[in-house]
């Protein structure tokens, strides 16, 4: 028996004695090492760094290309706020004596501009263009952020597109780098929306999201509109529904509300609650419309198509071919704009949350494209950059080309000269660009 086995083994026993099989190497990149360390987050924010540098060195040239006026509420809910909570003299507008508005946001600003004080640099052009960087590599960081979720949630591919798609923006080149209230809730959004347990999600984290959603809520509590369905969702889905709610709903909610009252107690000077006094003059006495109304339909008719401008045919392409996990989405798109649509006052800055959600299905849209993709990425470049060099250089800058000369005016020494605007409310900023009483 021993000399058969002995003899069926022979050939094997040949083989071994001429050394080991050589296995054929996997070429394959899920294998490489350049894949793996590419898996585990090497790099600024996870990416590469050279697209990050990319990204925030984009918006800074952004902010720069940026010479216009928008609305006041760029100024006088954020950056003139600041400098009197940093120089303790300034105008506060009627909004802050009524406790409509939190110093939370503000307060960023102002922590700026005290740095900017001890370090003795506190001059006109820092005040003016420091807050508005700073602005503008948040929303470089917002840009990557998207990047990243979609690469984890797709592929490089499709993230890639999606990225195109947000830097071709030009309601995005026109408002990503202004101190608005609505500029920081689209980037905690954005943050938020990273960190969101969607489905096949590698990066998600309920607590963070969560904490990115109280953050833009205390900035600006309309921005609660976007979460409300994808709160839902999650609480929906989640199997410990209890936990969820104990340990990471109420815990972030009670701390943030906490710390808002905390920071609108000290510069208020008495306890107030500032989320409600907002929701209850924009949302429930609708008393927004004083400043003009427009009909139900603004929105669907001019507000998502203007700031989508060209995006628009792609995002509507996007939303049909986009895999059915990213509903959710779009259902939160849908029930923003409906949800503004029902209060009489509307203004674009509104919806500007939701414009990188749509970039999400814009990129899906340019991925599934066959046939004319770059007479596609031509045509969108092309048809964005107008709009954007337009209301980026020349639109409404008056307000803020006179402000020099109104300098040299206060600089004046024994100056009796008086200034008599007969502007809209509040067109033009004052203290910080000025700097009179320093």
């Amino acid at each position: 028996m021993d000399k058969v086995r002995s003899r069926a083994m022979w050939p094997y026993r040949r083989q071994d004695s001429q050394g080991a099989v050589k296995l054929r190497k996997r070429k394959s990149r899920l294998y490489s090492k350049e894949a793996s360390s590419a898996c585990t987050g090497a790099g600024l924010f996870g990416e590469n760094t050279y697209l990050v540098l990319a990204a925030v060195g984009f918006r800074i040239f952004n902010c720069m290309m940026v010479q216009t006026s928008f609305v006041p509420d760029e100024y006088w809910q954020s950056l003139e706020v600041a400098h009197k909570m940093t120089f303790n003299y300034g105008y506060l507008t009627w909004e802050w004596t009524e406790g409509l508005r939190g110093f939370s946001y503000p307060l960023m600003f102002a922590t700026i501009y005290k740095a900017l004080y001890l370090l003795g640099k506190d001059h006109v052009w820092c005040l003016i263009w420091v807050p508005r960087l700073v602005q503008a590599i948040f929303s470089g960081i917002a840009d990557i952020r998207l990047y990243s979720l979609v690469r984890h949630l797709e592929n490089t591919e499709l993230a890639k597109w999606v990225f195109f798609c947000q830097l071709c923006s030009w309601f995005t080149w026109y408002c990503s780098t202004r101190t608005l209230t609505n500029t920081m809730e689209a980037v905690l959004s954005t943050f938020a929306l990273y960190y969101y347990p969607l489905e096949g999600s590698n990066t998600k984290n309920s607590t963070k999201y969560l904490i990115c959603v109280a953050l833009a809520f205390l900035i600006r509590p309309t921005a609660v509109i976007l979460w409300v369905p994808l709160l839902f969702y999650h609480f929906a889905k989640e199997k410990k529904k209890a936990d969820l709610v104990v340990n990471q709903y109420l815990p972030v909610g009670i701390l943030t509300l906490a710390t808002s009252l905390i920071v609108d107690r000290i510069f208020f000077g008495k306890w107030t609650f500032v989320q409600w006094n907002f929701l209850k003059f924009n949302v429930l006495q609708d008393l927004g419309s004083f400043y003009g109304s427009h009909p139900w339909h603004w929105y669907f008719t001019q507000g998502l198509p203007v700031i989508l401008c060209t995006h628009l045919p792609f995002f509507i392409h996007g939303c049909m071919v986009a895999p059915k996990k990213y509903q959710i989405l779009l259902v939160a798109v849908g029930w923003t704009v409906l949800t503004y649509s029902a209060l009489s006052h509307k203004e674009f800055r509104f919806i500007y949350p939701v414009l990188p959600v749509c970039m999400v299905f814009c990129g899906f849209s340019f991925s599934n494209l066959k046939r004319w993709k770059k007479a596609a990425v031509g045509f969108l470049v092309l048809s964005n950059l107008f709009p954007a060099l337009y209301t980026g250089l020349i639109h409404q800058r008056g307000a803020l080309d006179i402000m020099p000369g109104i300098q040299k005016l206060c600089q004046t020494e024994n100056s009796s000269a008086s200034l008599f605007v007969l502007m809209p409310c509040h067109s033009i900023p004052f203290y910080r660009p000025i700097r009179c009483l320093c």
